[in-house]
């Protein structure tokens, strides 16, 4: 079975040492890589794939009788049977089967002979094992990373390499431990100091640096998968950005890893979380979710829960948890149920499969200190208002009384039309109530004409004034309780008629509580009135006024016509009429509910506190004595909602009642069959005891992470940083420190380093300088022949490593060098440039991606909001990771696409123009001096003799095109939101803008050496 592990292996078999040139062969380095590669799929920990009953992961299982044979004869190797089998050459015996993958080479079976031979000796697994501090190494050196690494050089014939020069180390020390390039004056001061305490000095400036937590929060936010959208489906739109500010400022104020390891997985469970706490709490929702209507909630629950699974395994762990998803693992001891088990601490999240538009409960608002403090000041001024609202005198009580007298009168200069039948086209269903309300139910038509008949019981003289009145009122029944049908709870009238034994009422004028923009019940006709279209807030109750002339006709049948064509549903849901003759009853009193109503009509002395509160409250609203106060205290509510609506929320955990817990056989979400589970830590790893009274919870696991039982946490950490500071892990896999893992090549280093950073208590400042003062550190980084012939993967550092700069790097760099990037720290995600069209095949909802304006646009790399499913396709191309899965080490290529990106993506070519711009607003004469002060804000260098006259050459062909074809000059010193200098002729611009596209586009320029 050939796959990146083996290949792994083998080089390290090649590239190590040869084992059996060796005094001893040693399980873990020698032993294990090649049982894992060949040997457990079949012969391991899994039992569900178990050939011929037989383990050779265990020692016991390894040497035990099978009945006359024994797989392995310790000191016997002629009569261990995996000899005889690894060595057939007959294809039904020979071990692995051929169809399983390639037999093992001479050099591995001389290795397994020679371990038989020496007792064929077990070993508990390197990353399993307890930790202890190894001795330094006897050396030269005065530094304990130093001691080690040339103890491993001297076995191997091996020399350091010389120090790097000042200007190199300056700007690996940047990129290192910022992400950004240095300051000229960051080498000037370096390369005049020349020691090392002037050297230590500069690394504890840049450990200071608020832009150090940015760096180290761009790899964590690899790890944990962090980005701005859910990933499944329509992958929309969230607001987690918060939790990005958390993990840059515990890395910038070096919160110790420890309680950066609590916090994240159970921070909501602390015993008075802080704010920040909670929002720490935001890892465990950084999972892919999904907000299509369509899928099944308890299979994505169970998508939800194994991932957790897999990202926490591997970001803490170092183990590949996710191959136990379906069966017990095949290399490494994680069961099935270990799975599970480990899930199980999760089960208590409370959370949704279907995230319903987009929308994930337990959104939690995190303000800035200034909105904060704007809060607490609004709170404030919102108790005093309030009091000043409230406040009760003598003259309040006596307009009061005078009001309630005022609505009683009113009520009754109307009497309500008491509707013998109500009816409309289509099948709506009306229910008279009795208070002569009308409730529709039933399908609601697109347009409707309402038909009331009812009755006036009075004579009335022909062309007396009479008003109609319409009372919109709503119901729990409709829409966000209407009054209308729609979706939304609104309605539209059209126009309203009515006849009086058959001849028409003629309106004069209308009024109404609530209409829309455009639209008003003024405009009337003869017979009928026109455009009466009724917006109202939702849930409350609105009224519609008509004045006309009464015709000539006795009392008797009178038919009223409610015409709504919109022809979108808004129809009416809940309304009740009333009409007047009294000549008083031209204006609109406020719309008072029915309980209301049914209050004033109890004598004063026998209202209840409650009625009487009621009462006050209505009156509040509406009385001219409090205009000012409702005013200020309405304005100060409003402001409130408004600096609500504009705090950024995260995703929080909320611990519930924890959902049941299942060993899913092979995976499968819909099998219920199998063993309920407990949360439980692996059962390779002494972990928390369980009591019969209390459930482990993710507390418990989260204090377990970082307890003395648990080894994996601090070797993975340590492991990382150590990649980050020299290329590649002490032990290669820095996302699988298991048997598929290749070990490390510096062990006592490795645990030593761990020992370090639990005791120093998990300092992670204390870690990172420790690396970057060494000896191994600062050595160049230059490969010669020796050295690429006897380590060209420079596994034993007799060198430092190179690599190309990270997407995000890449950018600040270009942004940095040209003055255009924005500093600030913190802050929701950013969209840079995108070529338009990028997002088309987004769905639900469609969306059309919109940069940034002003400063936003230059915002780092880290900032830039992370599309799943669409990555920005410049940190596509720079091999930024999707994050739709823990990334724990990305993969570096070579593209054409990249250079492609380099001189043609708006950032690169404004940035460019940016840089040319800074150079030629200087007081320099000459085309040399130019280009020496633009190498040195690139790459604080000057320029070699070559390079100078090639980019020269370029320079004079640039100025001759940009002269004979100026609107190309303007075309390309246009690109970008900033403003283009006017101090500088554009051809000349042009012409030198294309000089910095040629040294933002170098390899130098985007390359960590």
């Amino acid at each position: 079975m050939w796959n990146t592990s083996t290949a792994a292996a083998l080089l390290s078999g090649l590239f190590l040492l040869p084992a059996t040139s060796q005094a001893g062969v040693e399980f873990n380095r020698d032993i294990r890589p090649i049982l894992s590669d060949k040997c457990f799929a079949c012969h391991g920990p899994d039992a569900s794939t178990r050939e011929a009953d037989l383990r050779l992961d265990l020692r016991d299982d390894a040497i035990r009788d099978l009945g006359g044979y024994r797989a392995v004869v310790p000191g016997n190797p002629e009569n261990s049977l995996i000899i005889e089998r690894i060595t057939s050459t007959e294809d039904y015996e020979r071990m692995p089967p051929p169809d399983h993958g390639k037999p093992l080479t001479a050099e591995e079976v001389a290795t397994l002979k020679t371990w038989i031979e020496q007792g064929a000796e077990y070993e508990e697994h390197w990353s399993l094992a307890p930790l202890n501090r190894p001795a330094v190494p006897e050396a030269e050196a005065d530094h304990p990373v130093d001691a080690f690494i040339q103890a491993k050089l001297a076995e191997r014939g091996l020399k350091p390499n010389l120090a790097a020069d000042d200007r190199t180390l300056s700007r690996r020390l940047s990129f290192d431990l910022t992400g950004l390039p240095p300051e000229s004056s960051m080498v000037d001061q370096l390369r005049a100091a020349n020691d090392s305490a002037h050297y230590e000095q500069l690394v504890d400036e840049l450990l200071a640096s608020p832009h150090y937590g940015e760096r180290m929060a761009q790899y964590w936010l690899d790890l944990v998968r962090y980005a701005d959208t859910l990933g499944f489906h329509g992958d929309q739109p969230r607001s987690v950005s918060p939790y990005r500010d958390y993990v840059i400022a515990a890395f910038n104020d070096n919160k110790p890893f420890d309680e950066f390891t609590i916090e994240q997985l159970a921070g909501d469970l602390l015993p008075e979380a802080t704010m920040w706490q909670n929002v720490a709490s935001t890892y465990n929702r950084l999972n892919r979710a999904s907000g299509e209507g369509g899928v099944q909630p308890k299979e994505y629950l169970a998508k939800y829960s194994a991932d957790r699974v897999r990202t926490t395994g591997v970001v803490w762990l170092g183990m590949t948890f996710g191959c136990a998803e379906c069966h017990d693992h095949k290399f490494d001891p994680i069961s099935a149920k270990d799975f599970y088990s480990f899930a199980a601490f999760f089960a208590d999240i409370k959370e949704q499969g279907i995230v319903r538009g987009a929308k994930h409960i337990e959104q939690m608002p995190v303000p800035t200190p200034e909105q904060q403090d704007r809060q607490t000041a609004l709170n404030e001024a919102i108790q005093k208002a309030e009091a000043a609202y409230l406040r009760t005198d003598d003259k309040l009580q006596q307009a009061q009384r005078v009001w309630e007298q005022e609505l009683l009168e009113n009520q009754n200069r109307w009497t309500v039309l008491q509707p013998a039948s109500v009816t409309s086209n289509g099948d709506v269903k009306f229910a008279i109530e009795d208070d002569g309300a009308v409730l529709a139910s039933g399908p609601i038509p697109s347009t409707a004409t309402y038909e009331v008949v009812t009755s006036v019981e009075q004579p009335v003289e022909a062309g007396q004034p009479f008003a109609l009145r319409l009372e919109l009122l709503p119901h729990d029944s409709l829409p966000r309780k209407g009054p209308g049908r729609a979706g939304n709870g609104n309605l539209v009238i059209h126009s309203i008629e009515m006849t009086v034994g058959g001849q028409p009422v003629t309106w004069r004028s209308g009024k109404a509580t609530h209409t829309q923009k455009g639209h008003s019940p003024e405009n009337v006709v003869s017979g009928k009135g026109t455009g009466f279209a009724i917006l109202p807030k939702t849930g409350e109750p609105i009224q519609l006024l008509l004045i006309g002339d009464f015709p000539a006709a006795a009392a008797g049948d009178a038919v009223i016509r409610i015409q709504q064509n919109h022809g979108s549903g808004h129809t009416l849901g809940h309304f009740r009429l009333s009409a007047s003759t009294d000549p008083t009853a031209t204006e609109l009193a406020p719309a008072v509910e029915k309980e209301l109503l049914e209050i004033l009509a109890v004598a004063e002395a026998e209202r209840s506190a409650e009625q009487k509160k009621q009462l006050d409250t209505a009156f509040r609203k509406t009385t001219p004595f409090l205009a000012d106060e409702r005013e200020t205290l309405n304005r100060l509510k409003a402001e409130r909602d408004q600096l609500k609506n504009a705090i950024v929320t995260t995703l929080v955990s909320v611990s519930t009642t924890p959902r049941e817990m299942r060993v899913l056989p092979r995976g499968n979400w819909m099998d219920d069959s199998g063993e309920v589970v407990k949360p439980t830590t692996p059962h390779f790893l002494p972990g928390p005891a369980e009591t019969e009274a209390e459930r482990l919870n993710r507390l418990d696991l989260a204090r377990w992470m970082t307890s003395k039982e648990n080894p994996l946490v601090a070797r993975t950490f340590v492991n990382r940083l150590w990649m980050l500071m020299f290329g590649h892990g002490l032990a290669r896999n820095v996302d699988d420190l298991g048997s598929q893992g290749e070990p490390p090549t510096h062990p006592e280093l490795l645990d030593w380093l761990a020992v370090e950073f639990i005791e120093s208590g998990w300092d992670v400042k204390h870690l990172v300088r420790l690396m970057v003062t060494s000896d191994t550190y600062r050595q160049s980084s230059t490969v010669t022949p020796q050295l690429k012939q006897q380590d060209p993967l420079n596994r034993w550092y007799a060198r430092q490593s190179r690599w190309r700069l990270d997407a995000e790097m890449v950018r600040d760099n270009a942004l940095m060098v040209s003055g255009l990037l924005n500093l600030d720290v913190g802050g929701v995600s950013a969209k840079p440039y995108q070529p338009a069209g990028y997002w088309a095949q987004l769905n639900f909802p469609k969306r059309t991606y919109q940069h940034d304006q002003g400063a936003q646009q230059y915002r780092r790399g880290v900032y830039t909001h992370w599309q799943r499913t669409f990555l920005h396709p410049s940190l596509l191309a720079f091999d930024a990771p999707a994050r739709e899965e823990c990334t724990a080490q990305r993969t570096r290529s070579n593209t054409p696409l990249q250079s492609l990106v380099l001189l043609n993506d708006p950032t690169y070519v404004e940035a460019a123009r940016l840089l040319a711009t800074r150079v030629l607003q200087q007081d320099l004469n000459d085309d040399v001096s130019r280009l020496q002060t633009m190498y040195e804000l690139t790459l604080q260098r000057s320029p070699r003799e070559d390079e100078s006259q090639v980019l020269m050459s370029q320079l004079q062909e640039d100025r001759r095109i940009y002269n004979a074809d100026a609107a190309a000059a303007k075309q390309l010193i246009s690109v970008g939101l900033t403003p283009t200098a006017t101090d500088v002729p554009a051809e000349e611009l042009a012409a030198w803008t294309n000089v910095a596209r040629s040294l933002l586009n170098l390899h130098e320029t985007i390359t960590r050496y």
